[in-house]
This record gives C-alpha cells, structure tokens and sequence, in this order.
C-alpha cells in the first residue's frame, strides 16, 4: 500500500500532470476501438483474413531485420497495391464499422416517433399474416427499417406507402404475384416498397447451406442493422435475422417476443431483454 501511495504522490508531483492524462485517454480510445473491431470481425471471415495480413507484415519485417534485398524490395514496390486488397478484401467489415459509428448517441428514426399502440397493432399485423402464410406454406421476406435508411433497398421494388395490414401482406405475397418473390420494407407502421431486391450473405460468409430467401436476409442484416422476418415455403417455418445472426424455427409466440425486442421504440422505458442468438443447425432451408 505504501508502494503505491509513494507512486501516486510521485506522478502528482510531476510536472506535466496534463500529458499524462492524455496518455491515459490515448491508451483507453486505443483499447476501446481494438475492442470494437474485435466485436466487429468474431465470428466472421474477416478473422482468417486478418491472420493473412498479420502474416505478411511479419514477413516484410523479418526480409528488414535480416537485410533479405529481393524479398524487402517486392514488399516496398507491392505495398501500395497490397493496402488497397486489404481494403478491397475487407470492405464489407468497414462498411458495418463507418455505419455504426455513424449511429453513436443516433435516436431511432423510423420506429421512436410513433406510441405504443400503433406499434403493438404493427406486431399483432404481422403475426397476423405470419400465422396464415405459414400454414399455406407461403414464402416470405418482411424487412423492418431502423436507423440504417434502406431507401437504396426501397428504389429497387415498387413504392407502396401503405399502413401495414395482414390483409396487405397475405396479397403481395400470394403465390405467383408479380411481387411475391421480392422483399417488403416497412417503416414504421407503413409498407414502404414491395418486391425489393436484397444483397445475397456470400458463400464464405456462412457455414451453412441455406435458400435465396434466407441468404438475402442475412446478407442484408450483415449490412444494416434491419431486423428481416423470413418465411420458408418449403418447410413452413419462421426465422429471423439480425447483426448477420439467424434464429429460427420459431412459433408465434417466440416471433412476437422476439420482434418486440429488437424493434420496441427507445422512447420506452421497460424494455425485454434481447432473445438469445444460437447457431442453426447445418440444413438446407429455403
């Protein structure tokens, strides 16, 4: 205890007291980021690609240390076209980093402006529709926009602008209707678009075999932070994507809970705890 006493009276008798807090800060947003870039990349490809790159910089300071001239030589001449594989190679982890640091301390847009009520009536909707989809086997693909805008996503469908009914979405999705392929956007309590057409997740990006219908709501979770409802008509199950993480088979009562905690409007105080994301099982889905 003295030790550490003697040490603090020391660094407060310094004197650039003011240098030393930086430092402190420095170090803390330097562990914060490396934590948020951990956070960004587990699970994903990214971690093999980082282990590439790490490797090769190794190499180009090892051809440095031991004065190896051809090996240096490539490296000095091939960095410039290395930095940009990098980018390119990790473009989409980058596109999720700028999008959420985008979002610090951003108020939800789409979902924080309306009450409780129209928001509790947009969930028994969709449930609504979910139910009567799934028992006819009817495929399905419902996105819910939150603070990431998903015009781009909107401009590739039909514009609807329409209140969210389970009449509504039994009709666009009904078997071999022009939109019945394509996803609905829904902003709010709005339909915004009908027959959109979403990103595909990438093979590599996901260790499962899995339907057109399922790998564009991954791929669109892993882009936004959209929460997509995805209906499979081959087996009639339910699932749900979101952060690029897939929870499925659920029944009514599950999908309720689920979609209330993910898309509930902030201005509520007493919110559910968020569902608990487990790895699906290795089966094709559609």
């Amino acid at each position: 205890m003295d030790v550490i006493l003697r040490d603090i009276m020391v660094f407060l008798q310094s004197g650039n007291i003011w240098r030393h807090v930086l430092d402190l800060i420095d170090i803390g947003l330097v562990a914060f980021f490396l934590y948020r870039l951990f956070l960004l990349v587990r699970g994903t490809q990214a971690v093999q690609l980082m282990f590439g790159v790490l490797l090769l910089a190794l190499i180009g300071l090892l051809a440095n240390l031991l004065d190896l001239r051809l090996l240096s030589w490539i490296f000095r001449n091939a960095a410039p076209a290395i930095l940009v594989g990098i980018i390119v190679l990790f473009q989409p982890e980058i596109r999720r980093a700028l999008d959420q640091f985008g979002r610090i301390g951003f108020i939800g847009r789409p979902l924080a402006h309306y009450n409780l009520q129209i928001f509790n009536r947009m969930i028994d909707e969709v449930i609504r529709a979910t139910t009567k989809l799934t028992q006819r086997f009817t495929g399905a693909l419902i996105v819910f926009e939150k603070e990431t805008g998903l015009e781009n996503y909107a401009n590739s469908g039909i514009r609807i602008n329409g209140e969210l009914t389970a009449e509504f979405l039994e009709a666009i999705f009904f078997p071999n209707s022009p939109l019945h392929d394509g996803a609905v956007i829904v902003r709010g309590n709005q339909i915004l678009a009908a027959g959109c057409v979403l990103p595909l997740a990438e093979e590599g990006t996901v260790r499962e075999r899995m339907g057109t219908r399922h790998r564009a709501g991954l791929g669109l979770s892993m882009q936004t932070d959209a929460v997509v409802l995805i209906l499979s008509e081959e087996l009639g199950q339910i699932a749900v994507a979101h952060e690029g993480k897939l929870l499925r088979n659920l029944d009514p009562d599950r999908l309720r809970q689920v979609l209330t905690s993910l898309l509930q409007p902030r201005t509520e105080l007493h919110r559910p705890p968020l569902p608990v994301w487990r790895r699906p099982p290795g089966a094709s889905v559609r």
